[in-house]
Order: C-alpha cells, then sequence, then structure tokens
C-alpha cells in the first residue's frame, strides 16, 4: 500500500509547507536522520541513538494560530493571505491544510468588512493606511478565540462596526472569538506587532487547556501553535524528568508558565521557580497558577535567568533538582549554560526547536562532565524540516 500524499494549489508560491508532496511516514524519517547525523558529526564519543520522531496520527489542520498581512487593491478592496516565498507579494488563501478550520475564513473576514467599512489597508512602499495585520489565535480544548488587528494608527475607525461584523462570520465558519485587541504599530519594520495594545472587545485574552492545566493567553504571549503535539512534547519532557513530590524545579525561559505548571499539576508537593525576562509574560504566569489552583507550588520571576542563576548558585535554598530550558531557536549562550551547571541540578530536560543550535549546546555541556542520556524528536511542524526535540542530560 503506498502512502497517503497531501496537495496544495498554492504550495509552490507559499513555500510554508515545502515537504507537502512528502508522504509523512518518510517526512518522520528525514527528522530523525538528519538529526541522528549531526549528533554523529558532533558529539561521536556519546553514541547517541536518536528515537523516533513522535508524529501525528492524521497531521492536517494542527495550526491554531493564523496570520495574513493586507494590502491595498483595486476597487478599495484589501488584499489577504500569504506572502509568497522571498517576497511581500499576497497571494490568496481562501482555506489552509495546516490551519485549524475557519481561520482563514475569518481572517478573509476581516479583509471584507474592513473594506465594505472603509477602513483602508496600510501600502507599505508608502508608509500610509491602517490595517496592517490580523493575527488570530483558536483554542484546541476551548471553544475561545483571540483577534488582534494590528493598525497604523491609534484608532481604528468604525471599530463597533468591524468587531460585531466579524464575529458573526467568524461563528459561521465556527470560531468563536472572544476577545478583539488592536495592536499599534507605526514603525516602518517588517516586525508584525507593535508594542501597544488596547482591548476593542471582550478581555484581551483568551484560554485554552493543555494536560489538564488551563492557560490564559494575551496577543503576545508565546504558545505553541501546535497544542496537540504541544501535549505530547511537554509529556515527553516531563517524564524524562523524573520528578516527584519535593523536587525543586526550575523552569528557564518559562514564558506564561505552560511547561513548568504542566510539571507541577503532575507531581504534587513539587516546587516549582520559573524565570522570565518579559515581565508581561510573568504577569501571565502567575495568573495562570492561579487558575489552577498551583499557587502553593509555582513562583515566577521577572528576572534574566542567568543572571538570576549565577546570583543564587551558591544558595542552598534555591538549589535545583531539575531544570528545564526551552531556549528560542538560537539556542542559550554560554553564560546562561555555565549557570546552570553552577546550580548543580541532577538532571537537565532541554527542549529545543532547532537541532543545529541543540548539538551546539550539548557539545558545550559534555565539556563540563554533562551527559545526553536520550535524544526524543517530536513532530509540531508537519510537512515542514522542523522539529522539536527532548534531550535529558545528567552529569
Amino acid at each position: 500500500m503506498g502512502y497517503r500524499t497531501y496537495t496544495c494549489p498554492i504550495a509552490r508560491q507559499c513555500g510554508g509547507c515545502e515537504w507537502l508532496a512528502v508522504p509523512y511516514p518518510i517526512q518522520l524519517e528525514r527528522k530523525r536522520a538528519e538529526l541522528q547525523r549531526l549528533v554523529d558529526e558532533e558529539l561521536p564519543q556519546e553514541r547517541l541513538e536518536v528515537a523516533e520522531v513522535l508524529g501525528m496520527d492524521q497531521p492536517l489542520h494542527y495550526r491554531h494560530k493564523a496570520a495574513t498581512p493586507f494590502a491595498p487593491a483595486p476597487k478599495h478592496r484589501i488584499r489577504h493571505g500569504f506572502y509568497a516565498r522571498g517576497s511581500h507579494h499576497i497571494v490568496r488563501c481562501d482555506d489552509c491544510l495546516v490551519e485549524a478550520r475557519g481561520m482563514r475564513r475569518t481572517l478573509a473576514a476581516v479583509a471584507e468588512e474592513a473594506a465594505h467599512l472603509g477602513i483602508s489597508a496600510y501600502a507599505e512602499d508608502q508608509g500610509r493606511g491602517l490595517l496592517r495585520h490580523a493575527i488570530l489565535r483558536a483554542g484546541w480544548q476551548t471553544n475561545e478565540a483571540l483577534l488582534t488587528l494590528v493598525v497604523n494608527g491609534n484608532a481604528v475607525p468604525r471599530a463597533d462596526q468591524l468587531v460585531q461584523a466579524v464575529r458573526t462570520r467568524a461563528r459561521k465558519a465556527g470560531v468563536n472569538i472572544v476577545s478583539v485587541v488592536h495592536n499599534i504599530n507605526q514603525r516602518n519594520t517588517n516586525a508584525m506587532l507593535g508594542s501597544r495594545s488596547k482591548t476593542l472587545f471582550g478581555k484581551g485574552r483568551m484560554r485554552d487547556r493543555l494536560l489538564g492545566c488551563t492557560f490564559e493567553l494575551g496577543p503576545t504571549s508565546f504558545y505553541q501553535t501546535n497544542p496537540e503535539q504541544t501535549e505530547v512534547l511537554y509529556d515527553t519532557a516531563i517524564q524524562a524528568a523524573g520528578l516527584s513530590a519535593g523536587m525543586r524545579v526550575i523552569d528557564a525561559y518559562c514564558g506564561i508558565g505552560t511547561i513548568g505548571l504542566c510539571a507541577a499539576r503532575q507531581v504534587e508537593g513539587l516546587e516549582l521557580l520559573g524565570i522570565e525576562r518579559v515581565e508581561e509574560a510573568v504577569a501571565c504566569a502567575q495568573r495562570n497558577a492561579r487558575l489552577n489552583g498551583l499557587e502553593g507550588q509555582a513562583r515566577f520571576i521577572a528576572a534574566d535567568a542567568t543572571e538570576w542563576m549565577v546570583r543564587h548558585a551558591a544558595d542552598a535554598g534555591t538549589a535545583a533538582d531539575v531544570v528545564f530550558l526551552d531556549p528560542p531557536r538560537a539556542g542559550s549562550t554560554p553564560e546562561f549554560l555555565d549557570a546552570v551547571c553552577g546550580l548543580r541540578p541532577e538532571r537537565v530536560v532541554y527542549v529545543s526547536c532547532n537541532p543545529v543550535t541543540l548539538v551546539r549546546d550539548l557539545a558545550y555541556l559534555r565539556e563540563r562532565g554533562w551527559h545526553a542520556d536520550s535524544l526524543v524528536p517530536v513532530d509540531l511542524f508537519p510537512h515542514t524540516k522542523h522539529v522539536e526535540t527532548v534531550c535529558l542530560l545528567t552529569h
């Protein structure tokens, strides 16, 4: 029996799903083989065998975050869709195989209703016009969605009418928008979001659930786009950590507290400390701890994780049994890794979104006496080259 493949009418132009025509089992094996190649080349002494990639049963409609740029079109219409690969030319998309159903129709409704109300689209070559982007998050385990309108201005004309019209059309597409946020971006930049936001409808937040925990998300919160596989990723990391009651756990790069709070929920009596330099994310993590009744187990602080760990390395009262680290694609830094070593935890669980920087950091830690016990890849992005990896390290 042959493997099933998928087709998309704009796949060549969009370029987002570069492996869409590759059968999914072959995608998974390619990802495992590439990680194995990197390990064999950079860490030959480890003789570590990469586990099979944990993939999806149905690798479609997994993205619960979607976005569109806007641009002026003839007859006062507004273009929407995806940027073509390597350009800022917008390719129209009415449906997407990897986005949750109804999301693309909702984004199209923003463009069409804005045009109907005479709200202009932003022309980036001229720096004029209002509507720049729309970003839509939808819950995986909740019937809630958050819409963010990125606007080149401090006000959205006829905002109430726009919000009402878009919410009505979103409901027909199966998307329940519980809040709409106006993000202000007046800079000449490729960055999508500006630094200021106003709430147009609702509380400016939505909720979703992972591994039995409820999480509140705002327009700038980091939250994985594939929540179904995020559960697999986090559960793999938590099981690798070998947690038990009374253990002290540090969740570095903790964001809104997702992985740490999922761990605290699974292991009663765990002491969790989350460290994050973005104050807004820390405030959200603290709300999430209260939301899940875990404020007695979990504490979150706004600090640079490297500086905090260096200061507290000799303090027995803040020593860690386990450290979770989930850095950005650039990986960690030598200073941060040295600070982790200074805490002398029993185990480190490194969650990586970039195999290249993961292997680089593992080589650095190996020189300091750490050994990679296991490497388990998890596929959060089917039909692309990207893969997440959970690595357990012991000293």
